[in-house]
Parts: C-alpha cells; sequence; structure tokens
C-alpha cells in the first residue's frame, strides 16, 4: 500500500529547498510518542505564570497619546511652566435637578455639597475638588451643574478604591432625586475582559466542527489545543504588565485573534491527519505527515499573522504597537501549542478520532465516481469564471464605496450605551452647556519671546487672544490664567459641536493657523492641547500612516505569496483579494459604526467617526487571515497541478480536498469575533464587527469564489515562474514535497 502511495506522489520534490516541512515532520513525530510530556510541560507554563501574577499582581495602564505631536508638545510646555509632570486624572460629577427646582434652592445646594464631601471623605489620592458653587458650572436654566474632581496622579493610575469612593459618594444625591451621573479622565466601566458571548462562540463553533469532521471528539480537540494556546498567551500579556506599559484593550485583541486563529490552525492538522488515516498511513505516520504539510502552512500562516501584528508599530503610535506585540505574543503561543499539543493529543485519542470507513485509500485511488475529484461550488465557480468574478466585484464595489465617506476619531463618552453612566453624563452636560462643552480645548500661550515686562507680556497674550475669539464655532473662551513666571499661559475654548465633530477639527487647525498672525504681530505662540485636541491628533497621525502601512502589507504579501507558491501571477491575484476584503470591511464599518445603519441590530449606541485605530488594526489582522486561507487553498491546488499538469482539474481537486475545511475555518472565525462584536465596549465592538465581516467576506466571497474562478480563467499561466528568478529565490518547503521524496527514497 505504502509503495502504491510513494509511487503516486513521485512527482512531489525540489532540489535546495529550507526543509521546513521535514523538521516539522520530525517535531510531529517526537511530540506523537511523547504526548505526556508535551501536555506536562504547556500545564507547567501555565502554572509557573500564574504564581508570577499571584506573586505581582496585574497592572494595566497606558493611553493612546502619541509624544511628539503639536498637542502633546503644548502639554508638555503647559506642565513645564506650572511645575508638574503629570496630566492628572479627573472624575466629573454631574447633576440634574427635576422640574420645579434648581440648583440654587437651599436644599439641592445642602445636598449637593454633602455628596461632594462624602466622595472627598477620607480619600488622600485627591488633589482638588471644584465645587459647582465656587466656580459657577452652573448651566443657564439653573437645572445642571458639576463638580470636578482632580486626583494627584495621573488618569490610568487612579485606583479601584477611589472610584468606588465616588459611586458609593453619589448615591447621597441620587437617593433623594437629583439625577447624578459621571464623567472625567478616569476609566469607570473597565474594559470588557469577556463573558457568555465567548463561551457562546465556542459552543457554536464546536457545532461546526462536528459537522466538519464528524466525530465528537475530534470535534472537541482543536477547541482544547485552542484554549491552552490562548490561555497561556493571554496569561504572558498578564505577566507582562508588571514591566510594560500596556491597556486592557490589548488583552482583548489578543483574546480575539488567538482564539479564531487558535481552532483553525489545530482544525488544519487534525483535518489532514484524519486525511492520511484515510489514504491508509499509520496513525504516527499520519500525524507527522499531517505536521509536515498542514504543520508547514500554520507556521507559515502563523509568522505571517505575527510579522502583520508586530508591523502596526510602523505607524509611530505606541499604543498601537504595544497591542499589536501583545496580539502577535499570543499568536506566537497559539502556533506553538498547535504544534506540539495537536500530535500529543493524536496520539491520546488514537483510534477515536480516525474518519469513517468509506474514506479508505482504495476509494480515492480508483478514479470511476463521477465528480469524485469535485463538489458542486467548485464546478459551478470553474465553470462560470467570467460571471463569478464580476459578481464579487461588483459586491465589493457596492458595499466598499462608502469607504470613501471615512472619517477617523476616538472615543468619547457620547459613544458608550446610553445605560452607562459616562452616556447620561455626557447627554446631560450636551442638554446644560452645549455639545462643546465635552471636548473643552486649551489653548497654550507661550509668551517668551514678548519681552520681560509682566504688564506688556500679559497685554500681548490677551490681544492674542482676541484674534481667535471671532472663529465662528467658538462658544465661550475663558479669561487669560497666566503661571508663576508669566511667560505662559492659557485659556480654555469650548467649541459648539462634540469631540469627534468636524467643526471641532477645524476649530483646532484654525486656532494653529491663527499662531503665525500672534507670534508676528504679539510675539506670542498659540498652541492647543487637552484630551479632544490629543484626540485629533491622534486620529491625525494614523489617518496618514494608513496608506505606509497598507503599501508595506501590500509589499510583503507579494513577497511572501511569491516565495511559497513559485508564481508571478498567484501573489497578484493574492493581493487584489486582499485588496478587496480590505475595501469591503472598510466600507461596511462606515455604513454600519459611523452612519449606523442596522445600529439597533448591531448594539450600535451611537453613530459616531470610526475608531481612529480600527483601519490599521484589520489591515494588520485581515492581511495575515487572507494569507492563512490563500496557504491552504491555494497549495493544495499547486499540490495536484504538480501532480496532473491539469490547471482546472487542480482547481477543482483543491477545493475539494480545502475548500470544505476553509469555509469551516472562515465560519467559526467569523463567530468568534461576532462573540467580540456584541459587546458594549465600542473599543472592543469597533474592532470585533469590522472583522467578523471582513473574515466572512475574505472567506466566502474572495478566497472560495474569486480565486479559484481566477485561477480557472488564468490556466497554465497561472503557475508561471521565470527560471532566473526560481533559481534565486529561496525555497519554503510547506507542502511536504521532501517527505514524500524520502518515502520514495526508501520504497526504492
Amino acid at each position: 500500500m505504502q509503495s502504491i502511495i510513494a509511487n503516486e506522489k513521485k512527482y512531489l520534490y525540489y532540489k535546495g529547498e529550507i526543509f521546513m516541512a521535514k523538521l516539522l515532520y520530525n517535531l510531529g513525530n517526537w511530540a506523537y510518542k511523547r504526548p505526556k510530556r508535551i501536555i506536562l510541560f504547556w500545564i507547567m507554563v501555565i502554572v509557573v505564570a500564574i504564581g508570577f501574577i499571584a506573586s505581582n499582581g496585574i497592572d494595566f495602564r497606558g493611553d493612546m497619546s502619541i509624544p511628539g505631536t503639536e498637542s502633546a508638545k503644548a502639554g508638555t510646555v503647559l506642565q513645564n511652566a506650572m511645575g508638574q509632570t503629570t496630566d492628572y486624572g479627573t472624575i466629573r460629577i454631574i447633576f440634574k435637578v427635576k422640574d420645579g427646582k434648581t440648583i440654587n434652592d437651599p436644599s439641592v445646594m445642602k445636598t449637593i455639597n454633602k455628596t461632594i464631601e462624602q466622595v472627598q471623605k477620607k480619600d488622600t489620592a485627591i488633589k482638588s475638588v471644584a465645587s459647582p458653587y465656587m466656580n459657577r458650572t452652573i448651566s443657564k436654566n439653573g437645572k445642571i451643574a458639576y463638580a470636578d474632581i482632580t486626583y494627584n496622579t495621573a488618569a490610568d493610575k487612579v485606583k479601584k478604591e477611589s472610584i468606588d469612593k465616588v459611586s458609593e459618594g453619589i448615591k447621597t444625591s441620587r437617593n433623594v432625586g437629583i439625577q447624578t451621573e459621571l464623567g472625567g479622565s478616569v476609566t469607570l466601566t473597565p474594559t470588557e475582559m469577556g463573558g457568555s458571548s465567548e463561551v457562546i462562540s465556542i459552543v457554536v463553533a464546536f457545532v461546526i466542527l462536528i459537522f466538519t469532521l464528524g466525530s465528537l471528539l475530534a470535534a472537541g480537540l482543536p477547541i482544547i489545543t485552542a484554549l491552552i494556546g490562548l490561555i497561556t498567551g493571554l496569561l504572558g500579556i498578564l505577566v507582562a504588565t508588571s514591566v510594560a506599559d500596556l491597556s486592557a484593550l490589548s488583552l482583548s485583541l489578543a483574546s480575539m485573534v488567538g482564539l479564531a486563529v487558535g481552532i483553525d490552525y489545530s482544525l488544519f492538522i487534525i483535518s489532514r491527519y484524519r486525511e492520511n488515516i484515510g489514504e491508509g498511513y499509520e496513525p504516527q505516520e499520519a500525524a507527522a505527515i499531517a505536521m509536515g504539510t498542514a504543520g508547514s502552512a500554520v507556521l507559515f500562516a502563523g509568522v505571517t499573522v505575527i510579522i502583520a501584528l508586530c508591523g502596526l508599530s510602523l505607524c509611530g503610535v505606541p499604543f498601537l504597537g504595544v497591542m499589536g506585540k501583545a496580539a502577535a505574543g499570543v499568536v506566537l503561543a497559539v502556533v506553538l501549542v498547535s504544534l506540539t499539543v495537536v500530535p500529543a493529543v493524536i496520539s491520546l485519542a488514537g483510534h477515536h478520532i480516525k474518519p469513517k470507513q468509506n474514506n479508505k485509500v482504495s476509494t480515492k485511488l480508483v478514479h470511476k465516481e463521477k465528480n469524485q475529484n469535485s463538489n458542486l461550488w467548485g464546478r459551478v465557480v470553474t465553470k462560470y469564471p467570467i460571471i463569478t468574478i464580476i459578481v464579487a466585484l461588483a459586491l465589493t464595489g457596492l458595499i466598499g464605496y462608502s469607504a470613501l465617506d471615512l472619517e477617523l476619531g476616538l472615543p468619547d463618552n457620547g459613544m458608550m450605551q446610553k445605560t452607562s453612566t459616562e452616556r447620561k453624563g455626557y447627554d446631560i452636560m450636551s442638554e446644560g452647556f452645549g455639545e462643546g462643552v465635552n471636548g473643552t480645548l486649551v489653548v497654550v500661550l507661550d509668551s517668551s519671546k514678548a519681552g520681560n515686562n509682566p504688564l506688556k507680556t500679559m497685554q500681548a497674550m490677551q490681544e492674542s487672544v482676541k484674534e481667535i475669539k471671532g472663529l465662528s464655532d467658538i462658544a465661550s473662551i475663558t479669561p487669560v490664567v497666566p503661571t508663576k513666571d508669566g511667560k505662559i499661559a492659557m485659556v480654555q475654548v469650548t467649541p459648539k459641536t462634540g469631540p469627534n465633530d468636524q467643526e471641532t477639527k477645524d476649530l483646532v487647525q484654525n486656532i494653529r493657523d491663527k499662531s503665525g498672525i500672534t507670534e508676528k504681530n504679539h510675539n506670542v505662540q498659540l498652541m492647543v492641547t487637552g484630551r479632544t485636541a490629543v484626540n485629533i491628533d491622534t486620529s491625525d497621525k494614523l489617518s496618514n500612516a494608513i496608506p505606509i502601512f497598507g503599501g508595506v502589507i501590500i509589499v510583503l504579501a507579494l513577497v511572501l505569496m511569491l516565495l511559497v507558491f513559485r508564481s508571478i501571477l498567484v501573489p497578484i491575484k493574492a493581493v487584489l483579494g486582499f485588496v478587496m476584503s480590505l475595501v469591503a470591511t472598510l466600507g461596511f464599518s462606515v455604513l454600519t459604526l459611523q452612519k449606523g445603519n442596522f445600529a439597533d441590530l448591531l448594539g450600535i449606541a451611537k453613530p459616531a467617526p470610526i475608531l481612529c485605530f480600527i483601519p490599521v488594526i484589520v489591515i494588520g489582522i485581515l492581511f495575515g487571515l487572507a494569507m492563512d486561507y490563500e496557504v491552504f487553498l491555494v497549495s493544495r491546488m499547486r499540490e495536484d497541478y504538480t501532480k496532473t499538469g491539469n490547471a482546472k482539474a487542480s482547481v477543482l481537486s483543491g477545493m475539494k480536498a480545502s475548500g470544505v475545511v476553509v469555509a469551516a475555518a472562515g465560519l467559526i472565525m467569523t463567530i468568534v469575533f461576532t462573540s467580540f462584536g456584541v459587546q458594549t465596549d465600542i473599543n472592543i465592538k469597533s474592532m470585533g464587527l469590522p472583522m467578523a465581516f471582513g473574515v466572512l467576506f475574505d472567506a466566502f466571497v474572495v478566497r472560495m469564489t474569486f480565486v479559484p474562478a481566477v485561477m480557472t480563467l488564468l490556466g497554465k499561466s497561472a503557475w508561471y515562474m521565470p527560471k532566473w528568478l526560481d533559481k534565486i529565490l529561496p525555497k519554503f518547503d510547506i507542502e511536504g514535497e521532501n517527505i514524500n521524496k524520502d518515502k520514495e527514497e526508501k520504497v526504492s
């Protein structure tokens, strides 16, 4: 039997390859013989990580600011002038009284003062409290007011005890009927780390695996190995929080990607193992060959995802680079677990995950049944390739057209769920003071070049403020507040529009443009900072990074696919498919998150600009996942073409051999991302929904439809490679060709 198989695959070998498949074949053999040791090793890694976390704790921190932007420079100038090194965190307490009363009623005043007293009682972390009665932060109709609590640490370092004290203290005013909500720079609602939606996604993935593999035990193995890899990777992130600035959002992104690829990678190896068993191999040999073939593809695909995630650092945005590296670390853990634990659990499972008897090698080697080497979908796509391509392109254009309206921003409390205290506070502030109060700008006036006369310096700064008072989008400006040396001052500018509105962004730029006039006329430089300005600068920075990052990814995709498939046209087709998926995904994001279509169905609290880091994350992750499916699907087509020389038959064979597994993997990944997309946190939702759609579109519209249609039209030319180029490029054996070569030599 082995000689028949060896003779059938005698066509398979290269000279001078990088023996990736051979190494993984040997690794598969080694792990198969030592399953308990492998599993014990990963359990020990998990236990050690848990012990480290128990000793050192978990400390998520970090913000979304970018050093070097105009707002960051302005903030540094102001802090230095004020003699402070920290941007202090704040919590805003917002009060609204019912009809018939005002904030100035004696009973209301007494309650509000008592509430503030309760909040600051015995809390040494509080630096100052600005009462609405001292600062006159009361609306014109007397119904709404707010008090600001400033802490002596940065917003991300304010302890939970202080936040809980505020939440407990405001019960004083709530209990007497005064609506009391919270806002400010301190995060009050922590980022969601998981929940029932992820559990449901795992259950649904398990059901899909049952239908795909036809066995409860076989379906459970990808889930088990994926969870081992995910837990290991996430514990690594928790360990890293003690030495690096990581936000909780990094954990969410890593969970999303790690769970999805973990199930898929295990599925690819196990399905190939079952196929090898069906061809007549002994279990150990079948597992080793599965590692050398599907395992090679998993390793290559995993490295591609890791490179794409690490590539987020190219954007020059620190928090995005950290998020990418954290997610890449989880993917690395998932790949290592897949390549070691999968053959180990296969060994332990024994004959229980073998395919049904009707998959014996005899039925595979005898080609008598009609359509044995194809499936219905493959036959339809290859029969009407031109129509299929037109439909796929039209669908891409229809959905992706909205990407032209893409607007970027950063999350604010107005984008949170309507039931949250932050959203209620945002809406109350907008009602009482105008929406611009939620996006106040800090204008820094630097008069260090205006001379040493304090009176003239102050006059120069006041004259400079007059230059911006005429701007149409300003609702109000506070008086000039100088620092101790009198060289630096600040004013607070309240826009007429919200923090993510285009008019507010234009106002920031218009104030900065005025700086040229004030420097010329008064020797005073105008700089804009504050939370809103920082967010605007971050969005602009990422907007400028998108074309550069996208270009790097496209070039990387071309190079990687060129090395894998030894072809000129296949890589170009792969990149075109990736661009189609990207355009459609961005269009979907604009239609839903930005324009609010299907908002109620998708749980979108308020249509708003797309979070500025989402397009870059989508580019990085979608590239990695798209290349995964490209490798798994097209490598099988190439394997068959090398054997038969029949281009169309190789497309049909590849669709049948890998199509079902790719479809199942795409569905599983879509479900995992959807489980994050249904969560209420806007950051997580804005990552989950686009990625769920992007994977669904890429797997079924691009890889399962567009790709085989294009491959059919290209025919043999799809595999053309200039001989001179083929000689100089390194060769990666991800299809197990060297394994089969060794077997042929042993048989002969």
